[in-house]
């Protein structure tokens, strides 16, 4: 995914770490206003009619209302996506899980507003089928693809690998995309989109995996005493002396043949002489 890198370079400094925990907290107010002032929450709900009437503020809100009105299964809920959710952070780095995730909420967005256009502008009842279920949903197959062999305890009790437990998920989702209607469609289609870009959009999603992160998270430790340039630069060619701040767009690769920790931007990986 060389699009995906090439917006980490330039816009991964303003990921948000632990959005996770953001994401638990809207939940937190979402079900106290289920729980407290349970008749406005038709005002949170992604209503595509009623946006395009000023009510702008539920293109954001609508993330606020839980799947559940069951307190114990909201409790569940959030202490599981935070565990999977925090994992996969760590796993695919800051930049690319917010990617992930605000790329599922813009996609129900739109999905939201498709449906507005094909059944009418007018139309109002469906934003209740535009919810973050499937969001969640898809945060549980990217950890069962990202760590396949993972057991959990279902029901806290029986041990079991998470991706047998994604396939079943994967039929559940299947069985309500074949057997609902068009609204359902759209909106399971929508919110799942993410992931079927995010893991199919790449023949190799080798990258991905905790293996993967974890030895190139060992690799910068060793590296991180040779990389440290001015003005805060991480890379920097050893023949012509440009770093990622002269030009964001330049890739840096170490070179094997070379003594040392050298490194060489794109123009003179395969054009400099070796250091014996």
């Amino acid at each position: 995914m060389n699009w995906l890198n090439k917006l980490e370079r330039k816009f991964g400094r303003y990921a948000i770490p632990n959005l996770t925990m953001y994401l638990i907290g809207g939940y937190v107010i979402g079900y106290m206003v289920t729980l407290m002032l349970p008749r406005y929450l038709v005002w949170l709900t992604l209503e595509p009619a009623y946006i395009l009437k000023g009510q702008i503020w539920r293109l954001v809100t609508w993330v606020l209302v839980p799947p559940s009105r069951q307190l114990l299964t909201v409790v569940i809920m959030m202490l599981l996506y935070y565990q999977l959710g925090t994992a996969l952070e760590r796993t695919w780095g800051t930049f690319r899980y917010n990617v992930y995730i605000f790329s599922g909420i813009l996609f129900t967005i739109l999905g939201a507003f498709l449906l507005a256009l094909l059944l009418g502008t007018d139309k109002i009842g469906y934003g209740g089928y535009f919810s973050t279920y499937y969001i969640n949903m898809s945060i549980f197959l990217a950890f069962a693809a990202s760590y396949p062999d993972m057991e959990l305890l279902l029901y806290f009790v029986l041990p079991i690998k998470i991706k047998w437990m994604a396939y079943v998920y994967a039929a559940y989702i299947l069985y309500d995309f074949v057997q609902g209607n068009w609204i359902t469609r759209t909106a399971i289609a929508a919110s799942l989109l993410n992931f079927i870009l995010f893991f199919l959009s790449s023949r190799n999603i080798q990258p991905y995996t905790p293996k993967e992160q974890a030895r190139k998270r060992k690799f910068k430790k060793q590296t991180r005493p040779h990389m440290t340039y001015a003005n805060g630069a991480m890379h920097r060619c050893a023949v012509c002396g440009k770093t990622e701040l002269d030009d964001p767009t330049l890739e840096f690769r170490f070179c094997s043949k070379c003594k040392g920790n050298y490194e060489y931007c794109q123009e003179h990986l395969f054009t400099h002489e070796h250091v014996k």
